[in-house]
């Protein structure tokens, strides 16, 4: 017996067989995790906030939590960095996920919990596994290693023992040290701060190894591929590592890339699983590979519950739990987590494909943005963009709106900004300039992927011509009114249109 068959046997079909039970107690399942979280969190400072030690039911919690923003858990966040502790959650706080900022902040950070890491984010890891095994009985996944491209991290505020930074470095860095007999690179490449020469570490230390699996951000991951192909000289991945078998990928959408990964990965055997482990918690799986929807992860360390988009923001808006949503029908994503996040808007939206199991497609932010490449800009560094250039440069915008430009062979993307001038700056290369250092001053994320040019190229600016705004409006007959232009689009459905009209 292989490998790879004796350890599929041993720790993953079992898992299978609970992973089943999704289908008819998904409701029970969820209504156990809430019971778990809110006694396990009772007696800290947030527990006692709101009596936890009195919440009996749904009901209950839902009626005695308001819903959460970055905005205010920040004051708690900000105490739990300092060195408090029992603020949202009774385990020590050591470690702190960055992700992009909000209105007000270049980053957030959100607390990551012993538990957290273990119930929800390397438990998902180990199911995309064992799904990726009950559909490929034949797999040699373990006869090789799996290459993990993850972040860096760095010491939070100067305090012993706590640090901050990607999940992806807190995931390596925590990670069972047996784990590391079957992964590469070494933690020491892994968590090396400076994108260009860790690819080059990566690849110095990968090239001769049996590579059989890869997980990673799909735009990220194609860098490092052709970096590898460049290197080597080779036309396809599996003249590199011909035992490699299975891309798990998260982080972006997948569909803009697909067809180069055709391009660099051409075995008819290769294996893509969407995975969803965002620095709030892991979500969802990919389980079916002719259907593009993820299982939703029901029995970890997170209480699911929904709004409908057109709530989002209202006073009161409708909340509703797992076994109340309703299918194809847009909602935001609330979670109460294992990291002491209460009742929680992480800001994506999903969409239910089904409910026996419960699977879902990611459809969106609650807000306008572009994250082709991980940057999740939003509508608000836009308008902080805009303004600091044309305050430079003398310039007046009427209108705009911005897209990406996904990876051609040459794996050069960018932003495309359509802008309309009431007043031309005095020199339009100054203003893109100007543009693309702000937002990379104000989004830790659309830095990072800018860093050195080697993901994101700087953004390119395109005039448009007098009233094409009006013009596109009036070709949907969308004028007046409440009808806007679409300021920030993660598609270039909208933006190609406009140019069309703009020739």
């Amino acid at each position: 017996m292989s490998i790879t068959k004796f350890l599929n046997k041993v720790y993953f079909t079992p898992r299978l067989k609970e992973i089943e039970q999704y289908a008819d107690h998904a409701g029970k399942l969820q209504q156990g995790v809430l019971q778990h979280l809110v006694g396990t969190a009772a007696d800290t400072e947030w527990g006692k906030k709101y009596n936890y030690a009195s919440i009996r039911t749904y009901e209950d919690f839902k009626n005695r939590l308001p819903i959460q923003t970055y905005e205010e858990i920040k004051p708690y966040v900000t105490r739990l960095r300092a060195g408090e502790q029992n603020l949202l959650w009774p385990s020590e706080i050591r470690w702190f996920a960055k992700s992009s900022g909000t209105t007000n902040d270049k980053s957030k950070f959100l607390p990551v919990s012993k538990e957290s890491l273990h119930d929800t984010h390397y438990k998902g890891g180990k199911d995309a596994v064992a799904i990726y095994l009950g559909q490929n009985p034949e797999s040699r996944f373990f006869a090789g290693k799996g290459l993990i491209l993850g972040g860096s991290h760095a010491p939070n505020l100067n305090t012993n023992h706590s640090l901050v930074g990607d999940l992806s470095a807190i995931l390596i860095e925590n990670i069972n040290p047996l784990v590391n007999f079957v992964r590469v690179p070494s933690k020491q490449t892994a968590l090396m701060e400076h994108f260009e020469p860790k690819m080059e570490a990566i690849a110095n230390e990968t090239i001769t190894a049996n590579v059989t699996n890869l997980s990673g951000v799909p735009s990220w991951m194609l860098v490092l591929i052709k970096h590898l192909l460049e290197k080597t000289g080779k036309q396809s991945l599996e003249e590199v590592w011909p035992n490699l078998e299975v891309f798990f990928h998260g982080g972006v959408a997948f569909t803009p890339y697909r067809e180069q990964y055709k391009e660099v990965i051409r075995s008819s055997k290769m294996h893509y699983v969407e995975t969803y482990n965002a620095s709030e918690g892991y979500f969802g799986t990919q389980n079916d590979p002719a259907d593009p929807a993820m299982l939703l992860m029901i029995d970890y360390g997170i209480f699911y519950e929904f709004v409908p988009l057109e709530d989002v923001g209202k006073d009161a808006p409708r909340i509703c739990c797992l076994e109340e949503v309703e299918l194809n029908k847009n909602y935001a994503m609330v979670i109460s987590t294992s990291a002491g996040l209460w009742r929680y808007m992480i800001g994506d939206t999903v969409k239910f494909t089904s409910k026996n199991p419960y699977k879902f497609v990611i459809t969106g932010r609650t807000k306008h943005f572009i994250n082709a490449f991980g940057e999740e800009l939003i509508v608000d560094n836009a308008e902080k963009g805009l303004s600091k250039a044309c305050a430079a440069t003398g310039a007046q915008v009427i209108d705009y709106s911005a897209a990406p430009v996904f990876m051609d062979e040459h794996a050069k993307c960018r932003h495309q900004w359509l802008i309309e001038f009431a007043q031309m700056p005095d020199s339009l290369g100054k203003f893109a300039k100007i543009l693309d250092d702000t937002l990379k001053e104000i989004n830790s994320d659309y830095e990072a992927k800018r860093q050195n040019n080697l993901a994101l190229q700087p953004l390119e600016v395109i005039v448009a011509r007098q009233n094409l705004f009006h013009d596109w409006l009036d070709s949907k007959g969308k004028l007046g009114g409440q009808h806007k232009i679409p300021r920030l689009s993660n598609t270039r459905e909208y933006i190609e249109e406009m140019l069309e009209l703009n020739r």
